[in-house]
């Protein structure tokens, strides 16, 4: 069931091209049970109109304070009081400045400050004003304030320069409500750093030691996860996966990247989750050229050393958050997982068969056993979203049992 059933949601729309998106926002909430009352500043209506919106919400739209019909009652307070949350999207760098100093000229700036429902506030402008000190200390002063900033996204925008300003789709939106919304956040709080996706060793400037890892199941935990109430940091390797949406992510290429990473994040980590798939060794030497084959000598010998342990460097510093270890095994792999989860002193680790086809490396389903110090238990096979869920909750469980005096 979903958690918008029966919400009210105030939703505002300033004046910025994003603003064309406002009426799938509008119906994707609507369809997610949401009650919606839009509320339009003038500059908004340059681009969207209020038939459109009022077509999509099945409620008159708002536009001015000085409605006579509606403001005979206070109708502004009792939009106020009726919101469980006020969006603002998209919200322009006037709007943010407006709401950063408390102005209230207009309905939607009035309503901001007479809600006690939380606002979460969409950007969407120019890159450049977007990277303006003035924008920075605006948000941060919002943040301050109690408001939630979604965004922004990077990529084209209408001016036709790239970067950070695009206001996020309405389908990341309507989840992050749906997350807000949601009663059992198992780790609400909780700061979770996880990692994922393959390493890659270099040989020589084009040649590599990696594996099969797509990075998928890390992806879908970091997910699960944020949506259990985390606060997630997501490092991962080389991979072509989409960022969950509300998760920080952090690019790698080496299993020592990736463990420095890890180790300047502990101090902040309740919970470190080790997906990845780190190489075991690098070479001993990184070639500066390309090695070129030799027809004198076709046998080619590489020397190689030990990658760094994360997991076991995680489990060893002086205040280690609670650790979780994945075990990726072709045969014995139960036996295998509990000997490696005494081995590098994990909290709980999780086992699936790498030889299986079906559930193997880069394949869009798992099957996993989760072991700890007091039980077991199989997750049959299913979608690794699916899966993620049921870990992340096991992992809340076993965590939360050993949080309680």
């Amino acid at each position: 069931m979903s958690a918008l059933i029966g919400k009210n949601i105030l939703l505002g729309i300033t004046g910025g091209i994003a603003a064309y998106k406002a009426p799938t926002l509008v119906r994707q909430l609507r369809a997610a049970g949401a009650n919606v009352q839009v509320v339009l500043t003038e500059s908004a209506q340059k681009f969207v109109t209020t038939t459109t919106l009022q077509a999509v919400s099945g409620v008159a739209v708002r536009v001015s304070i000085w409605d006579e019909a509606a403001e005979s009652a206070m109708g502004h307070i009792e939009l106020a009081r009726w919101a469980d949350c006020l969006l603002i999207a998209p919200a322009t760098a006037n709007n943010i400045s407006k709401l950063a100093n408390g102005i209230a000229d207009d309905l939607l700036t009035t309503l901001a400050l007479a809600t006690q429902a939380p606002i979460f506030i969409v950007p969407a402008m120019n890159q450049q004003m977007w990277s303006k000190p003035a924008t920075a200390r605006n948000i941060q002063q919002i943040k301050s304030d109690g408001a939630i900033v979604l965004g922004p996204a990077s990529g084209s925008q209408a001016c036709g320069e790239t970067g950070l300003g695009r206001m996020l789709e309405p389908e990341q939106i309507v989840d992050t409500l749906l997350v807000h919304f949601t009663t059992n956040q198992a780790l609400k709080g909780q700061r979770v750093v996880i990692t994922a996706g393959p390493t890659r060793e270099a040989i020589d400037p084009v040649r590599f030691i990696s594996n099969h890892s797509s990075g998928r199941q890390g992806f879908a935990l970091a997910d699960a996860a944020r949506k259990a109430g985390a606060e997630v940091c997501l490092i991962c390797g080389p991979v072509n996966v989409e960022t969950p949406n509300q998760v920080e992510r952090i690019n790698v290429v080496t299993a020592q990247q990736m463990l420095n990473e890890v180790m300047s994040r502990l101090e902040n980590c309740d919970i470190f989750i080790g997906v990845a798939a780190v190489a075991d060794y690098k070479p001993e030497s990184i070639a500066t050229q390309k090695i070129k084959k030799c027809p004198e000598n076709k046998n080619t010998s590489l020397n190689l050393v030990e990658n760094p342990d994360i997991i076991k460097s995680v489990t060893q510093c002086t205040r280690p958050p609670f650790t979780v270890g994945f075990a990726a095994e072709t045969e014995n792999a139960l036996e295998n997982a509990r000997a490696k989860k005494q081995r590098k002193n994990l909290d709980l680790i999780i086992v699936n068969d790498v030889s299986d086809i079906r559930i193997g490396f880069d394949s869009t389903e798992n099957e996993v056993t989760l072991i700890w110090d007091s039980g077991e238990q199989l997750l049959k096979r299913a979608p690794k979203n699916e899966i993620s869920q049921s870990i992340i909750n096991s992992i809340a469980d076993v965590f939360n049992s050993l949080q309680k005096p």
